[in-house]
């Protein structure tokens, strides 16, 4: 028997209004999968993905914004991630962006010593496309912790670290398993596949948080890709020259943008398992410590000359990785910056600060510590605090700006 016309027309109609269902289930399965491992945060929508087997180019030089916010090593520390951010009047106190147009890096080393790493990688995706809106920016960095825990190495994993990715993997499984029952959409990928059930010399209990954790973390694991992969290994904005550890000459000579997109392709799967042999070792960009002894005496200042001139216009360099017990320091006449004062709770636990440089390459602190809220404003400098925060001059000034 053939069909009337108008029926054909309604059933073809009715196939293409349906079209769309399984992307939007898989969509909805993603930001319900999101909402709970995360904390509860909505992300604003992603821009659309690259055609595949094709990656965006990776910005490595920035011009000077009118407002930069350095923030240091976070360490899976929620609440002190937070403090910092508000310390610079980044967000509001329902973490929601208040920082307009500012620029913003972050070091590295979100991953190790604490229990809400992936809550932390989340509050900064959400911020970089809340940021985008308002004609501001994050960038995120890679340090040496994010390098170790692609390639598997968890020596500082806490118990908490390896609870909150088993929980993200008993979520994404689950997704993926709603996904799977819609026809139309393409079988996900097996987290778990060729992973291990049991890892000689860690507890039974523990079996399950590593399998989540490598899942995850490895080569084009489902978080290392999402956001790892986005991650900037140097960049230079305006006349600052960022780096988790410090970069040498040698590294700008091999070139500041291939080292972007090599890492960035090592971390989505398409370089081997292991990291290239310039994110390895003492003198490589993300554990170099040249530049940040806690005495300023003793960084060597002639190599860091070196390596700023071969950046045009440079005239600092900005990192993290080494501890300033004191708080954010400079040495070299100020050409390096040392950021990372510790401030998670698992490592070291220090009072957050963070370092702002307007328009004017006027170099600020702001600090939380309530020492500073009877004292002169200092310029950054090679100075150390003493004892009750005793300023003792080495070099310079320390500027120093208290915030609630």
């Amino acid at each position: 028997m053939t069909k009337h016309p108008k029926e054909s027309y309604s059933h073809s109609q009715s196939a293409n209004i349906c079209d769309p269902i399984p992307q939007l289930l898989s969509s909805f399965v993603d930001t319900f999968v999101d909402f709970s491992v995360s904390g509860g945060l909505f992300l604003l929508p992603s821009p659309p993905p690259p055609p595949p087997n094709t990656s965006q180019p990776l910005q490595t030089l920035h011009s000077a914004p009118d407002r930069l916010v350095a923030i240091g090593d976070l360490h899976g520390d929620l609440h002190k991630s937070k403090q910092a951010l508000a310390l610079a009047g980044l967000i509001d106190g329902e973490g929601r962006w208040t920082g307009g147009s500012s620029t913003v890096v972050q070091i590295g080393d979100v991953l190790d010593r604490g229990g809400d790493e992936l809550k932390i990688l989340y509050l900064l995706e959400k911020l970089k496309r809340e940021a985008a809106r308002s004609g501001g920016q994050v960038i995120t960095m890679n340090g040496n912790h994010e390098i170790m825990n692609v390639e598997g190495d968890f020596r500082y994993v806490t118990p908490r670290g390896l609870e909150e990715f088993r929980v993200w993997a008993d979520w994404f499984t689950t997704g993926n398993a709603m996904k799977g029952l819609c026809k139309g959409l393409e079988k996900e990928k097996d987290p778990f596949d060729g992973i291990p059930v049991a890892f000689p010399g860690i507890k039974e209990e523990f079996f399950r948080g590593f399998r989540s954790r490598i899942a995850a973390l490895r080569p084009n694991g489902p978080i290392a890709s999402r956001f790892l992969s986005h991650n900037l290994t140097v960049v230079v904005v305006g006349e600052s020259v960022f780096v988790h550890g410090g970069f040498l000459a040698e590294h700008a000579s091999y070139g500041l943008e291939r080292i972007n997109e090599e890492v960035r392709d090592w971390i989505n799967g398409l370089k081997g398992r292991f990291s290239p042999v310039y994110m390895r070792g003492r003198n490589s960009l993300v554990w170099l410590r040249k530049f940040s002894d806690g005495a300023a005496k003793n960084c060597d200042c002639s190599a860091l000359e070196h390596a700023l001139a071969t950046i045009p216009g440079a005239k600092r360099m900005i990192m993290g990785h080494t501890i300033q017990e004191s708080g954010i320091s400079g040495a070299c006449n100020n050409r390096a910056i040392r950021i990372d004062v510790g401030m998670s709770e698992g490592c070291g636990n220090g009072l957050p600060e963070v370092l702002e440089i307007t328009g004017s390459s006027e170099l600020r602190i702001l600090t939380s510590n309530p020492l500073y809220q009877r004292k002169p404003k200092y310029h950054v400098g090679d100075d150390r605090k003493s004892g009750l925060g005793l300023l003792l001059q080495e070099g310079g000034q320390r500027q120093v700006d208290v915030k609630a």
